[in-house]
């Protein structure tokens, strides 16, 4: 059997009294070859052999060879009908490959193996002389006419083609069984090698929280901007077109780095994209910063605003992309933080004693499951007394703040927006095309 292919069984049948003979009709055209397997025993020795498409002209052949443990010997036929085996009436499994089955253009082969007792084996290889596509196989017992005994089971398998994907690039290549997915994790380039029709998931990189000490209370990263063709796109928009891309162009797939958490700010996260002759480039904005003393970080989502001597507002997100950040809240101790906005969501404002959470990120359904990407970032305050509450991550990979202390960091290729003075996650580019 060639490599990489695999057995989808098509039908099945065991006997449940004596029978002379079984069809499998209706046979599905869609796979390469034919496998048949037999297992069980007949009434008398006698031979089994199959017939195609009803078929009883003189237009089959076969040639045997049989090895006994003492001796070996061969033969060749021709008749109404091809022998699968010469079997006695023992125990025994058969197995027949019936080759290029379903084509219309060559005559079809088949190659049958077969074990009877302890010391007898045989092969068969046989032809039926017709370009029809095959698409019944009865089994007999040959012209002895004697029975397959109750228990006996027929099972017809096909052989899939293994299928290979129909473009080169990503960092991780599978199937969902309908479409063809590229992931890509780090910066590369996506070619096709034929014309095709793609959707895609870009993520931007999420934005780095602000810092938190002292009197500072550092707002959450925003989320990594997220655009996308399927299931759902950020900031509440309408999804994005396919592109069609041409054969062997290589396009640039960029996967944007976190933002770093900082001090007094954090950093901007890193724009993710694709692009390429022949398409409009496709690019989500790195995540905002999270800032502290001034107004959040625009982004593809808006970064939480922290708290220095002043009210301040959180960053404004993208159209399409993701939503704004959070609001500090007044001059007063424990000084908590505005959240990180989310794909899918505003970054929460803060309350007298609690930092804002991020906001959610937003579900799509790419890689064949639902997976959550580009959450915000909570916030933090500066101080543990008074007793304040630190904001969550959004959904998607957001980073959790912190009270004097570090936030957690946005998680890795999900674009998530770090907690207050930690690093954003990195971004991911996900394309997909029908197998």
């Amino acid at each position: 059997m060639p490599a990489g292919k695999t057995y989808i069984k098509i039908a099945s049948y065991t006997v449940p009294s004596v029978i002379t003979t079984y069809t499998f009709s209706n046979i599905p055209q869609n796979y390469t070859d034919l496998i048949l397997v037999f297992e069980g025993a007949v009434s008398a020795s006698n031979n089994k052999v199959i017939k195609f498409n009803g078929n009883t002209g003189a237009l089959y052949s076969c040639t045997t060879i049989t090895g006994t443990g003492t001796g070996a010997f061969s033969g060749t036929y021709s008749d109404s009908y091809l022998d699968v085996v010469n079997s006695g009436s023992n125990r025994q499994m058969t197995i027949v490959q019936i080759m290029n089955y379903s084509n219309t253009t060559t005559n079809k082969t088949y190659l049958s193996r077969h074990s009877s007792g302890p010391s007898s084996t045989e092969a068969v290889v046989g032809m039926w002389r017709s370009t029809a596509a095959i698409n019944s196989v009865t089994v007999t017992t040959g012209p002895q006419g004697n029975n397959f005994n109750a228990g006996c089971t027929f099972t017809l398998y096909g052989i899939e083609c293994a299928k290979s994907p129909y473009a080169d690039g990503g960092n991780k290549i599978y199937s969902t069984g309908t479409h063809w997915v590229h992931e890509f994790t780090t910066s590369g380039l996506f070619v096709p090698r034929q014309n095709l029709t793609v959707d895609y998931l870009v993520i931007a990189g999420g934005g780095g929280g602000g810092d938190n000490s002292g009197t500072r209370g550092g707002g959450g990263g925003g989320a990594g901007g997220l655009r996308s063709t399927v299931t759902a796109t950020g900031g509440g928009g309408s999804l994005e077109s396919a592109l069609s891309m041409n054969p062997s162009v290589a396009y640039t797939i960029t996967v944007g780095a976190g933002g770093i958490g900082g001090s007094p700010n954090g950093t901007q996260g890193g724009n993710s994209s694709i692009s390429g002759t022949g398409i409009t480039t496709v690019t989500s904005t790195g995540g905002g910063r999270g800032t502290t003393g001034e107004n959040g970080g625009a982004g593809g989502s808006g970064g939480g605003a922290g708290y220095h001597n002043a009210n301040n507002t959180g960053g404004a997100g993208t159209a399409n992309q993701g939503y704004a950040g959070g609001n500090n809240y007044g001059t007063a101790s424990p000084y908590p933080s505005g959240g990180g906005g989310g794909a899918g969501a505003v970054g929460g404002n803060a309350t007298s004693n609690t930092s804002g959470n991020g906001g959610n990120g937003v579900a799509v359904s790419i890689s064949g499951s639902s997976v959550t990407y580009a959450g915000g970032g909570g916030g933090g305050s500066g101080v543990t007394s008074p007793s304040s509450t630190a904001g969550t991550g959004g959904t998607g990979g957001g980073g959790n703040g912190a009270n004097n202390a570090i936030g957690g960091s946005g998680t890795t290729n999900l674009g998530g927006g770090g907690g207050n003075a930690a690093n954003g996650g990195s971004g991911i580019v996900i394309v997909r095309y029908p197998i």
